[in-house]
Formats: structure tokens, sequence, C-alpha cells
């Protein structure tokens, strides 16, 4: 839908690897019924669906795309709801290709800030990077780690990890945000029992996300203000 621009807060959904669009469906139908706009992108990749290309070529790639949807509908800003893969994508956008010029708020689902050793199957599958990066990128460690964690995130946007204890994909240690010495921005939010892409349609990983974009919308306003 176009429609998203309409509504006084907008969210941007971000799918992970290997994965597309549909897994936001109840996502969209739950913030729509809650009277937010919502707008999503097909990634790519293999197959033109499956998110495989490489995080910088992505960020670069949404970036482009909103700059177009801006000029077009008049959207100003954003929230933006990234899961795996997705958040980490976003992170990059906002720290590096001028995402905090338009992102209200960024809320990730089980996004390995720190890499994740899962994404070491995928590198197999991936045929050693031939196929694509993006495992090799969320490997612990590797050069898009090291460089979202040397830059700091913008301290006037809100950045959420909401994470689980069950998830196998993406462990929790992997998703922690460790804030430095007075960044006030950063939360953690701890589920249990909600697997890695279940934390997509989870009620309760969804009532946080209300809550915390409920919480950016107020600070937005009275910053604003």
């Amino acid at each position: 839908r176009d429609d998203f621009s309409q509504f006084s807060e907008s969210v941007l959904l971000l799918h992970g690897f290997f994965q597309t669009r549909n897994v936001w469906e109840m996502m969209e139908d739950r913030l729509r019924h809650d009277g937010y706009g919502v707008f999503s992108f097909d990634l790519g990749g293999l197959f033109w669906r499956f998110n495989t290309r490489s995080i910088p070529d992505l960020s670069a790639t949404i970036a482009d795309k909103i700059e177009g949807i801006c000029a077009r509908t008049g959207l100003k800003r954003f929230h933006i709801i990234g899961h795996s893969k997705g958040g980490i994508i976003a992170r990059h956008y906002v720290q590096h290709l001028g995402g905090d010029k338009r992102v209200k708020s960024l809320i990730t689902l089980g996004s390995p800030h720190h890499g994740t050793p899962t994404a070491a199957i995928g590198v197999g599958l991936m045929a050693g990077g031939l196929i694509s990066k993006s495992p090799l990128q969320m490997l612990p460690g590797s050069a898009l780690v090291r460089l979202l964690r040397k830059d700091s995130f913008p301290a006037s946007i809100p950045i959420s990890s909401i994470y689980s204890r069950h998830d196998v994909i993406c462990p929790w240690w992997c998703s922690v945000l460790r804030p430095r010495p007075g960044e006030t921005s950063m939360g953690n939010h701890e589920v249990r029992g909600v697997g890695h892409t279940a934390l997509t349609s989870d009620q309760t990983v969804y009532r946080i996300i209300r809550d915390r974009l409920d919480e950016a919308s107020r600070l937005w306003v009275e910053r604003s203000g």
C-alpha cells in the first residue's frame, strides 16, 4: 500500500536474510490496526527475493529509495523495525548513509549486533561468499560488525534490541546492545520461549514494540515542540 505517508506515525519494516516481506504479514496488520502507516521493501537477492545482497549495498539502496519516496509523498520521518539482518541493514543506514536525518527510532528483533556464530552455516550454504557475502558480514568480528561497533549510534535516535533466550539462530548475547558510558538511547528487552522467526509475530514482542514506538513518538514531539 502507498498510504503510509498519510499517517502521523509511519513504520518501515525490513526482513532478514533468506526471508521475504511475507514474514511481516501479522506485524503489518497489527500496526495498521493500531493506527500506524506501514511500508516495506522487496530487498531482492537470490531468486530476486531472498535478501542475500550485501548489507552495505542494501542500506545504500534503501537510502536511495527513501529519498525518492519522501520527495514523492512528503514523508519526513519514520520508525524502522528490522528483523535479524534487517536490523543491521537499518543500523548501517542510520550510522553511515544519512538515515539519522529520517529515522525517529529503530527497533531490532533478533539482530546480530555483535555477529552470530550460526552465520558460519550460511557461509557454507552460500558457497563461502560466492553467492552471498551477507553471512560473512554477520560473523562475529567481521569488518562490518567492527565498523558498526566503532562508530557511535546517534544519541537523538532511540534504538531498542528485542531478543529471545530461545533464539538459536541469533543467540541472545549476540543481540544485546552495549552502550558506552553516557549513551542513554540504547535499550534491551529480553523475551523467552520465542524462536527467531516468531519474533516477528509474537504477541509479547508486539506489546514491547508498541511501547517503544509510543515512547519514541512522545519523545519526538517533545523535542520538535
